[in-house]
């Protein structure tokens, strides 16, 4: 009986040393090497760099905008804001006194700001707190504001949000956004009269 364990032990243990191998070091090598020889600037986090040349942010991680000057982002339930390593929602139900009340104040301050109708998503964080787009309409309410700090024209900011709008994968994989580091860049580049 001690025989038949030994002789089935050993194919265990070599097996699970190759596939321990294989699967937890030769598999992540692959498709590491696969990323970065196919898809290299979205396997290194998909940066967006300054003419500088340093790393102003990610085309795929939202941040905060908190000058009057750039279009403003929705909140974000990532610990302080933003936090890729406290990426989550609020988890807080439909319910929730705090959810409520942060949504009430996000609409005043919008209100303050000129905006009428409010889309959802200037005042409701998304599923992981980091997400880098907008609604078009998120955008466009937002263009008064901004044409009134920097002295544009409306027209010209709605021109501006029109060609940074992104549709939708195949034409229906997903919905229409506006990605607003992508966004704001480009603002920047606006020459002011």
């Amino acid at each position: 009986m001690g025989n038949d364990f030994t002789t089935s032990l050993r194919p265990a243990i070599v097996l699970t040393i190759l596939f321990a191998l294989l699967l937890g070091l030769g598999y992540p090598l692959a498709m590491t090497g696969i990323g970065q020889a196919l898809f290299a600037d979205r396997a290194n986090g998909s940066l967006v760099r300054d003419a500088q040349g340093r790393v102003i942010g990610s085309s795929v991680i939202g941040q905060a905008f908190t000058s009057d000057r750039y279009f403003q982002t929705r909140p974000s339930a990532a610990g302080k804001g933003y936090d890729g390593l406290a990426s989550s929602g609020s988890n807080y139900g439909p319910t929730s006194q705090a959810l409520v009340d942060r949504v009430k104040a996000d609409v005043a301050r919008r209100h303050g700001e000129g905006v009428g109708t409010i889309p959802a998503d200037l005042v409701t964080a998304s599923a992981s707190g980091l997400d880098p787009d907008l609604s078009p309409d998120a955008a466009y309410v937002q263009i008064a504001r901004i044409a009134r700090i920097r002295g544009l024209s409306e027209a010209t900011l709605r021109a501006l949000v029109d060609r940074q709008v992104a549709h939708p994968l195949a034409g229906f994989v997903g919905e229409d956004r506006v990605n607003v580091l992508m966004l704001n860049l480009a603002l920047d580049r606006i020459a002011v009269h």
